[in-house]
């Protein structure tokens, strides 16, 4: 069966350009990666496309699947001590733009947890540092920018995103999608106001104080701000699937900051560009964005074929608040891992109760944000195979 349209042909990729790879362990590349429901040692081979029929994807339109998919958004990451050991002493931008390291690091969590999807390692301010902006990750502070975005004079830093500019997602992204298989992986950025929020602010912020008074005081500038972003955004997201990534999510990590009115207002425009920019793609968009309940229907009107709940709204209200024709992707507290197996097993199955009570269909089981990242892994590897069981149809 062949993928999506708009899917780059992997069988004649260019050679990879070994100057940007950094070396990892040689056993990853040699280890197969599980397929979910296959025993370990009798991994299908898996033809062009062969992501198209999985659970996750199946999940994604809404049909019937073999048990509930799961993944978890940070599954790549400090939880993991094979993450912590290849990451050990490169910065995070670095360790973005190495492709042989991207794709170690996407393979972890799905040979470990035996995840139904892999969710490629990446960062959402990527896009920008690669349009040349000035800025960095900096250890227990996350993205700071140099020198912010704050008049109109600023928005001439904003070029466009061409594909040249990252060509290490690229290549990380055939070499991901060739060793896969039949596993789909995800693409991602940030959405337009979390990025608006970080050049805005310079960094991250509690209050959005500088971001709400350019939306509130200069709505044109605004609104020509976040135009570029969506442009910026959908060009990072179009590179990603014409690689060969099976679906995308929007994060959108500060938007439960604003009121719906000016949701609807000054941010809505822009993340729907943002989805039909790659509509025609035919991959899953998959929207989410922290404490966003009362955004939920909006975030569905923005595009998305999946909207992602936090663990502070039930799936049958949710599915309420985003209406018919959209699958739902959450919603365990992430907290919740730490607690004794029973009471995760207890929350999980409200999780599922909830979701089967809907239909049964159109539901991908993850965590309501990140994995924390003190959790215990085997906690992870743990909820994957409870789910699937607990679901197996």
């Amino acid at each position: 069966m062949e993928g999506p349209p708009g899917r780059a042909d992997h069988r004649a990729r260019p050679p990879p350009v070994h100057a940007r790879i950094c070396p990892v362990s040689d056993t990853s590349a040699a280890t197969p990666v599980p397929t979910p429901g296959v025993p370990t040692g009798r991994q299908p081979t898996a033809a062009p496309g062969a992501a198209h029929d999985s659970a996750f994807l199946r999940a994604c339109r809404r049909e019937p699947v073999p048990h509930t998919p799961v993944w978890f958004m940070r599954q790549a990451g400090r939880s993991l001590p094979e993450y912590l050991k290849v990451r050990e002493g490169i910065p995070m931008l670095e360790s973005c733009m190495r492709p042989d390291l991207v794709k170690e690091i996407t393979l972890q969590p799905v040979r470990r947890h035996r995840v139904d999807a892999a969710i490629y390692f990446s960062d959402i301010v990527v896009p920008l540092r690669a349009i040349g902006l000035d800025l960095d990750i900096k250890p227990g502070v996350g993205p700071v920018v140099a020198d912010p975005i704050r008049s109109r004079a600023d928005l001439e830093r904003l070029r466009p995103l061409e594909p040249g500019d990252v060509g290490y997602v690229t290549e990380a992204i055939g070499l991901l999608v060739d060793e896969l298989g039949a596993t789909p992986l995800i693409g991602f950025a940030g959405a337009p106001f979390t990025l608006a929020s970080y050049l805005v602010e310079g960094g991250p912020s509690r209050n959005h104080e500088r971001t709400k008074a350019m939306m509130y005081g200069d709505p044109e500038l605004w609104a020509d701000l976040l135009d570029r972003l969506a442009d910026i955004t959908a060009a990072f997201l179009t590179v990603q699937i014409e690689a060969g990534a099976s679906a995308v999510q929007l994060f959108d990590s500060w938007v439960g900051a604003l009121a719906p009115a000016d949701y609807r207002r000054s941010v809505l425009p822009a993340s729907r560009k943002v989805f039909q920019a790659v509509a025609g793609h035919g991959v899953p968009r998959i929207h989410f964005g922290v404490g966003t309940g009362e955004l939920l229907g909006l975030m569905g009107e923005a595009g998305a074929d999946v909207v992602g709940v936090d663990w502070r709204v039930p799936l049958d209200e949710a599915h309420r608040r985003v209406g018919p024709g959209k699958a739902l992707q959450g919603n365990l507290d992430p907290a919740v891992l730490f607690a004794p197996e029973a009471a995760v097993r207890a929350k999980t199955a409200e999780v599922l109760a909830a979701a089967e009570a809907l239909g049964g269909t159109g539901h991908i089981f993850n965590l309501g944000h990140g994995v924390l990242p003190t959790t215990d892994p085997d906690a992870l590897t743990r909820l994957v195979a409870h789910v699937h069981e607990a679901t197996a149809r």
